[in-house]
């Protein structure tokens, strides 16, 4: 049986022209002389490696499709008919007290100094793409009202058409950074923070240095090894000289072949590729905590790290070198989960899904935690979306995951909103929405309760920052119902015997009790007795 099927995708743009795909290969059963495709291998005779991304590029964030052997469908919630774990201390479990709406969804990670969100979940990486850079202030002020983390993800800096060097070739004025992170302390309220992404581009231009200085950041996030993510697509370069600084830069840039020169192409603004070359930062101990060491001696008071779906070499050592390094949010993201800039088939392909991940995660911090050995806080991601996921995630993790990184998810409530906000002005809202009305307060559920909040200040709440809103607590209300169908009322009281395995299979990779197993002992003895 095969998983997944190559060679035709909506995210590359492409199709089989015959319904008879042979499994392995991804191509027709019948090839035939004179088909005007649009499979990968026809797009790619004459787009070449423009195929390798999906697109259009800036426009679209895409996510793998590979169905793997088990996932986080083959565990289910237990539900409890007595009990309440984690009421207010002196508050009595009874039918007045164990209401959905009494559950705390409140979360904190940190080493020393915490850091609270009123919903176990924050953003993906939103960085270099253009589909970031557009959306940023529904992203962000959506996030800050929300009471969630915003990552700010890596190389800002490097692709900001007014970026400033100076003689060190060091940031002296990023304008686009300073924007991003302006606009979420603008609406900060306590909950969640902004943290900045450094890779090694980052690292090289001291972006930290820059941050720290400028904005008073407290956190900075480190980022291992992206090595393979390449930037695709079309971006207007306005000089010459602009073209050869991000040559110098490490990036390649193609002028479109239709002009005659390439000093009229880039005159002209006309890119038609932009691709960064890989740059694989390589790491050990010594110099991971020496960069750690670096960064605090910048008078960062928080360090998180982000990791991928690497080997389990690669997880044991983010898992120990964040302890020794006292990091205070440790990411693990899985495979596939979505990209607006990944090789498509990378996506599907490469690193380990985030189910197997992440029962390998818990198994390398228990390990620890039976050694004396303190785990820092762990956030999971690749492929959530829903309150079902939050639950399984943390269940699963407990006691050591304290949130979801949502990616896509967090991502598309900021779009939707901000074309709601264009349909309105050009009249043209489809029937999915203006079921529900024609003007914002009709339309967002949640608009009301903002509004009795922020007042006159709605104005200048872009519609899509109320998409991340409406959408974070539909994510709040069904994590409640979940917890209290589990009689969890504090997140911290999650645990892994709050999940059964629907599968053998599933019970064995992830520890979780089979079905049929889950609570046994204690059925049989009530049957006993």
């Amino acid at each position: 049986m095969n998983l997944q099927r190559p060679n035709a995708d909506e995210a590359t743009q492409t199709f089989n022209r015959s319904r008879s795909v042979v499994p392995g290969s991804g191509l027709c059963s019948r090839c035939v002389d004179g088909c005007t495709g649009n499979c990968e291998v026809f797009k790619a005779s004459f787009r070449s490696r423009e195929v390798i991304y999906p697109g259009p590029f800036g426009e679209v964030t895409a996510g793998g499709d590979k169905d793997y052997p088990v996932d986080y469908s083959h565990l289910n919630i237990q539900g409890y008919a007595q009990g309440a774990k984690g009421l207010p201390e002196g508050v009595e479990a009874s039918p007045d007290t164990t209401k959905f709406s009494d559950v705390n969804t409140e979360t904190e990670y940190g080493w020393d100094i915490k850091v609270k969100m009123k919903v176990p979940i924050f953003t993906g990486a939103l960085g270099s793409t253009e589909i970031a850079r557009k959306n940023w202030e529904h992203f962000a002020i959506g996030a800050a009202i929300s009471g969630i983390t915003l990552v700010c993800g890596e190389n800002v800096c490097g692709i900001d058409p007014k970026l400033k060097l100076n003689k060190e070739g060091k940031v002296e004025e990023a304008p686009d950074m300073d924007r991003r992170i302006e606009i979420y302390k603008r609406y900060h309220e306590g909950y969640g923070e902004i943290l900045v992404q450094l890779n090694v581009e980052d690292t090289r231009l001291g972006v930290a240095e820059y941050v720290r200085k400028k904005h008073n950041l407290k956190t900075i996030e480190l980022k291992w090894g992206q090595g393979a993510k390449c930037i695709g697509g079309e971006i207007k370069v306005k000089s010459l000289e602009r073209a050869l600084e991000l040559q110098k830069r490490g990036y390649i840039v193609t002028p479109d072949p239709s002009l005659k020169a390439n000093q009229e192409a880039f005159r002209a603004g006309a890119i038609k590729e932009f691709e960064r070359h890989s740059r694989l930062g390589f790491v050990s101990e010594e110099s991971f905590l020496a960069e750690v060491q670096r960064l605090r001696d910048l008078g960062f008071k928080r360090i998180t790290l982000k990791t991928g779906a690497y080997s389990m070499r690669e997880l044991a050592m983010a898992i120990k070198y964040a302890s020794l390094g006292k990091i205070d949010l440790l990411t693990i993201d899985g495979a596939p989960g979505g990209t607006g800039m990944s090789p498509w088939r990378m996506m599907e392909e490469w690193g380990i899904p985030t189910f197997y991940l992440q029962s390998l995660t818990y198994e390398f911090c228990e390990k620890l935690s039976k050694k004396g050995v303190r785990v820092p806080d762990i956030a999971i991601a690749g492929g959530f979306s829903s309150e079902d996921h939050i639950f399984k995630v943390l269940a699963m993790g407990a006691p050591y995951v304290k949130a979801v990184c949502m990616g896509r998810a967090l991502m598309i409530p900021g779009m939707v909103g901000k074309n709601i906000g264009k349909w309105l002005k050009e009249n043209k809202l489809p029937r999915t929405v203006s079921a529900y009305g024609t003007s914002p307060k009709e339309i967002f559920v949640c608009y009301e309760e903002l509004a009795e909040k922020y007042g006159k200040e709605m104005e200048n709440i872009p519609l899509g920052a109320i998409g991340i809103y409406s959408f974070a607590q539909k994510i709040r209300v069904g994590l409640q119902q979940l917890m209290a169908g589990s009689r969890n009322f504090r997140l911290s009281t999650i645990s892994r015997s709050d999940l059964m395995a629907l599968t053998e299979e599933a019970a064995k990779i992830s520890g979780i009790p089979y079905v049929m197993d889950a609570y046994r002992e204690e059925a049989e003895k009530i049957l006993k007795d």
